[in-house]
């Protein structure tokens, strides 16, 4: 009996983020075609395939990156918790805060450490004073993995740590504004190992408490972070499910032939 309690509760794990027949175009090129996916609560999903093959723009779309682009159309439907995204009275900057991102290049603002953190609650009014800011900024540097290094210089500029701690500032920074979701674009490529291990190990903590997504070019580091994986090849989504098994046992041949390296 316990068993199918069990198994009842996993099939029926709340979807964040629905996308129906997903097509992105850039003026005339037909970048994305027909992607259908679910993004699960608590889950880390990782996009993967060769360079240019859709997985960043289409990352882009969960959260409206792509309107900054004039060339670029999004059609179909994308949906969080059933509410469609391009709504045209959904507020792009609101959506943001309940679906942060994370880019490739740690981009700290030009800002000390404790601002750098603070201004995504300070600018959606999100605190009443200056001690529940105080606790905001420590509780996501914290779990960031980064007040143990920082707390003793708050005041100093973002921009004078590490590439890895810049990186993971980045992320304290994304989960401010307490988003439902997270995207993470290609997070440790500038990054060395050691830097990458941390980050890896913080994609795995976070994932408790959001949907996390993660666009890498390295295949490990997928098997590694996620529980299910996207392989998108130019433009289409080829496969997707559960990581195990896609790279195991995959269905599409194409998805064969990339994780065993004989296309990338």
């Amino acid at each position: 009996m316990k068993d199918q309690r069990l198994e009842t509760r996993v099939d029926t794990q709340t979807i964040k983020i629905e996308a129906r027949k997903a097509q992105v175009y850039y003026g005339t090129n037909h970048a994305i075609k027909d992607v259908d996916v679910d993004i699960m609560d608590k889950t880390v999903t990782a996009f993967i395939g060769p360079s240019g093959c859709g997985k960043s723009t289409f990352l882009r779309c969960l959260n409206r990156m792509n309107d900054t682009i004039p060339s670029c159309r999004v059609e179909g439907s994308i949906t969080l918790e059933g509410e469609s995204i391009y709504d045209p009275r959904v507020d792009p900057v609101q959506l943001r805060a309940r679906i942060g991102m994370v880019f490739q290049k740690p981009n700290p603002f030009p800002k000390s450490i404790y601002d750098n953190v603070a201004y995504g609650p300070k600018i959606h009014g999100l605190t009443r004073n200056k001690a529940e800011l105080d606790a905001i900024v420590e509780s996501c540097l914290r779990k960031a993995a980064l007040w143990n290094e920082v707390q003793d210089r708050l005041n100093a500029p973002g921009t004078g740590l590490s590439g890895g701690q810049q990186q993971r500032l980045c992320i304290a920074r994304a989960i401010a504004t307490s988003p439902e979701v997270l995207l993470m674009d290609e997070p440790c490529s500038a990054l060395d190992p050691i830097a990458t291990a941390q980050v890896e190990e913080l994609i795995d903590e976070l994932r408790s408490q959001f949907s996390v997504v993660i666009v890498t070019h390295s295949m490990q580091q997928a098997a590694r972070v996620s529980q299910r994986t996207a392989f998108f090849h130019l433009g289409n989504l080829v496969e997707f499910g559960e990581t195990g098994q896609i790279f195991t046992n995959p269905k599409d041949p194409r998805t064969e032939s990339y994780i065993s390296g004989r296309i990338g």
